[in-house]
């Protein structure tokens, strides 16, 4: 086994790093992938970020071992993109910036805001980072034995070299193929077990679930609050996450947005299927996995010799694409982030943020055990639904919103969702609606940026009327942009 394995995560690993290679290096292809990315294929590529670690191994394992409520967790990614949609995608993209700082910083002219959105961009990151590095590491110590670190080690270089060697344009080309290397490996594998296997109908959906309670941001709460806070995190969250808003600016103009977003809704609908499919036969077959462990199991458990072997090593190579993927467009997107506050702005220092995001997720990787990727996903996607949905929804549509009223906003809502998830973790059980603090946090924080901007008006830009047309207006209709950040998000 050990032979089909490492030959599939290589393989994996060898193809991105000289995809990336494969790009222009020049400054312009850093941030941005000279914003000419054809829709269906932006649409590929935000799908392979999005079917990380915890769709193609976390969301299947608690399927198996929490029972049909989990069922509900792969639409919450549907509903994220539903939102961006209606809301974010065409007026972010008109507003010329492609970090969650540069709209924060354009939108209310303030540089102390964008430093504050900065450092959540990193903190959201990391936790999608450290999920990757943990998963990694899970799937090498599983499968071959060898030490987990050489899972983070393997995924971590690769990122790094797909990110370095072009930017968000080498990420790009990476992750859009290896979308559909996911979908047919984790599909086509699935279908030949659950074939081959001859499951029979699925009745175990009416007995009790099994498992504990709820962990980390809510993830396998079967209850019903939890789901549905769980699914509001998702929802919400999906906006605001760094790798996902900076594909809005590789879109040539709104109404390509616009279609890159449907895209990704296909596409997700079809990767959808994979995380029952692995759900139901990890049930019947698996009892007593760890729930990250069930998906790489199951082919060796339902046929051993050659044949397992060779499906467990195709599935490995699926789970690399995957986590490389994620890694490669969150340090992009961190990397870009925060590359944007030197003194002078480009390759090189897009580089130099780069390699420190990687070591900063190397070093909690290191420190913390081994958790669940849904739980830290989730966790990034609360604190991305307490901060930043609030601030781009409020900062798009309402023009009264101000800069001490975001702050305040991103200060609270962040807080209120530190407190309940360390409130949790820590033997403080407030009841099953806060096991996952969206439902707490994402109004505090809304609440908040309404009630300061609204006693703070002389705040408010004094050309927002300009701003709010160039978001909500025809490009050709909206006029040129007068005003330049500091640092400039369109390099």
């Amino acid at each position: 086994m050990n032979v089909a394995v490492l030959t599939g995560i290589a393989f994996v690993l060898v193809l991105g790093v000289m995809a990336g290679a494969a790009r222009p290096r020049r400054v312009s292809g850093v941030p941005v992938a000279a914003r000419g990315v054809p829709p269906w294929w932006n649409g590929a590529a935000i799908s392979s970020e999005f079917t990380s670690a915890a769709a193609c191994l976390g969301t299947a394992g608690l399927i198996a071992t929490h029972g049909s409520p989990m069922l509900w967790y792969p639409t919450g990614a549907a509903a994220g993109f539903v939102v961006i949609l209606a809301l974010v995608v065409a007026p972010l993209r008109r507003s010329g910036t492609y970090t969650l700082p540069g709209f924060a910083e354009w939108r209310l002219r303030s540089a102390r805001l964008r430093r504050l959105t900065t450092c959540c961009v990193l903190v959201v990151g990391l936790a999608f980072m450290v999920a990757q590095l943990h998963a990694a590491g899970v799937v090498v110590r599983l499968l071959t034995g060898l030490p987990p670190w050489l899972g983070w080690a393997a995924v971590a270089a690769a990122a790094l070299a797909v990110a370095v060697g072009g930017g968000l344009g080498s990420v790009t080309s990476v992750q859009a193929a290896q979308f559909w290397l996911k979908l047919i490996v984790f599909l086509g594998v699935g279908i030949v077990c659950w074939w081959l296997a001859e499951e029979g109908a699925v009745t175990w959906f009416e007995g009790a679930y099994r498992g504990g309670g709820a962990g980390l941001a809510g993830a396998g709460d079967p209850s019903l609050p939890g789901v549905l806070a769980v699914l509001l995190a998702c929802a919400l969250g999906t906006m605001g996450l760094p790798h996902v808003i900076m594909r809005v600016r590789t879109d040539r103009d709104g109404h390509a947005a616009r279609r890159s977003m449907v895209a990704t809704q296909a596409m997700l609908a079809a990767f959808c299927v994979v995380p029952p499919l692995y759900g139901l036969m990890g049930h019947a077959r698996l009892r007593g996995a760890a729930a990250d462990e069930i998906v790489l199991l199951l082919p060796a458990r339902l046929f051993p010799g050659a044949t397992g072997e060779v499906l467990t090593g195709l599935l490995a190579a699926g789970a690399f694409a995957a986590f490389l993927a994620t890694a490669a467009g969150v340090l992009a997107a961190v990397g870009g982030a925060l590359s944007a506050r030197a003194s002078r702005a480009g390759a090189r220092s897009f580089r130099a943020a780069v390699v420190a995001v990687l070591a900063a997720a190397l070093g909690l990787t290191a420190v913390t055990a081994p958790g669940a990727s849904v739980a830290l996903v989730l966790l990034g996607l609360s604190l991305s639904a307490a901060t930043f949905c609030p601030l781009l929804v409020l900062g798009i549509w309402w023009r009264r919103l101000t800069d001490a009223g975001a702050a305040a906003g991103i200060v609270l809502g962040g807080g209120s969702t530190a407190v309940l998830v360390i409130g949790e973790q820590t033997g403080v059980r407030m009841g099953a609606l806060t096991s996952c603090p969206a439902p707490v946090a994402v109004p505090v924080a809304f609440a908040t940026m309404v009630l300061v901007s609204l006693v703070t008006p002389g705040r408010t830009p004094r050309d927002v009327g300009r701003m709010m047309a160039r978001m909500h207006l025809p490009e050709h209709l909206a006029g040129p942009l007068t005003y330049r950040s500091s640092h400039r998000d369109d390099r």
